[in-house]
């Protein structure tokens, strides 16, 4: 098995759903006792924020490229960045690796292709739904069509993520917004909604939309595991050929 490297803390809220997930998965294919072989890089949020809306991506830049290639020097054979926005980074991340990185919205695409669907609604930071970094990825790379809410309610769901989601605080008045939005993209012609925010699924659940969810941590921490266990130690496996 693969160990992964994961960079964490953005927030440590969702990085701790990552090694639940990864461990959770791993042991679902290996049995057993079996957990994830990973390296955890944690980085404090508050800097990272800070860079984040002081629009001062270099800095931020450098400091994730720091943590990858710390994680690269302790044995990582490839990298998890644990948070959706700083996909932003992703191009510099790898020009300075020399192990993949594996990414977040390439995995999420493929689920959402899986289910047969092309039209997808985007939740997530102002930085994930308005910039191209991801939307672009999803479109140019992956063919999807990506629907996103009006001004308003981006500043919602922004100031929810960082002001509640990211403090562990978790508002019911803000989850019935959050399925008010959701249900705009549905009127939209969302065929299902991406929660490109890796705190969001900490507030929405299955059942809370009228269409599928897709939920970027556990779609982003599934793949680390099959990355990790395939192709070098073969599995039985678990459902049919």
């Amino acid at each position: 098995m693969k160990t992964i490297g994961l960079i964490g803390g953005m927030s440590w809220e969702s990085s701790l759903e990552y090694y639940r997930i990864i461990n959770e998965a791993t042991k679902a294919r290996l049995g057993g006792l079996h957990s994830a072989r990973s390296i955890m890089y944690s980085v404090d949020f508050a800097e990272i924020e800070a860079l984040q809306h002081q629009e001062r991506w270099q800095d931020a830049a450098t400091l994730m490229v720091a943590a990858a290639q710390s994680l690269e020097r302790a044995g990582a054979d490839f990298v998890v960045l644990c948070t959706n926005t700083m996909h932003k980074l992703a191009h510099a991340i790898e020009a300075n690796l020399q192990i993949p990185l594996l990414h977040i919205a390439d995995a999420t695409a493929r689920k959402v292709q899986d289910r047969g669907m092309q039209t997808v609604g985007l939740l997530g930071t102002r930085f994930t739904m308005e910039e191209p970094f991801y939307r672009g990825r999803l479109t140019d790379s992956h063919g999807l069509t990506v629907l996103i809410p009006n001004a308003a309610k981006h500043t919602i769901v922004h100031r929810v993520i960082y002001e509640e989601l990211c403090l562990g605080l978790i508002n019911p008045d803000s989850r019935r917004q959050f399925i008010e939005i959701m249900d705009g993209l549905v009127d939209a012609g969302a065929e299902g909604i991406i929660l490109g925010c890796t705190e969001i699924e900490l507030l929405v659940k299955t059942g809370d939309a009228p269409v599928e969810l897709f939920p970027t941590t556990k779609i982003h921490a599934e793949a680390a595991v099959e990355a990790a266990i395939a192709p070098d130690e073969p599995l039985p496996r678990t459902t049919p050929s």
